[in-house]
C-alpha cells in the first residue's frame, strides 16, 4: 500500500507544492494602489526620532541624591529602632524611612 501524498511528520505537505491562496495584482481589498508602494516611516507616522544625547543624560546631582535618599531612609529606620531619635519608637519614623527608600528606588530607575 502506497503512502498518501500529504502524509509525513505532523501531516505536513510535501515540499514544492503549495495549495495556499495567491492573489493577483489587481485583486483584493487594497487593489493595485497599495501593492508595491513603499512609504517611508516618516510618511506613515511610524517613525520616532532618536532622543538627543543631552536629554538622555541625568544632571550631576541626580546620582548623589539617589544615594542620599537610600542612605537617609535606612539610617532613619535604624536610628528609630535604636531609640536615638526624639520620642519613643514611632511608626512614623518607620514610614518616613520607607518613603525615602521608595523615593530613592523610583529615582534610580530613571537615572541615565
Amino acid at each position: 500500500m502506497a503512502p498518501k501524498a500529504n502524509t509525513g511528520p505532523g501531516r505536513a505537505q510535501r515540499k514544492g507544492r503549495s495549495e495556499g491562496r495567491t492573489t493577483t495584482k489587481g485583486s483584493g481589498p487594497g487593489g493595485s494602489a497599495r501593492l508595491g508602494r513603499y512609504t517611508s516611516p516618516e510618511e506613515s507616522g511610524r517613525y520616532t526620532a532618536p532622543i538627543p544625547r543631552t536629554v538622555r543624560r541625568s544632571p550631576r546631582w541626580y546620582g548623589p541624591m539617589v544615594l542620599g535618599l537610600l542612605v537617609l531612609g535606612v539610617l532613619m529606620i535604624l536610628l528609630n529602632y535604636l531609640t536615638v531619635l526624639p520620642g519613643a519608637v514611632s511608626v512614623w519614623y518607620l514610614i518616613a524611612g520607607l518613603v525615602l527608600i521608595f523615593g530613592g528606588f523610583i529615582l534610580a530607575t530613571r537615572y541615565h
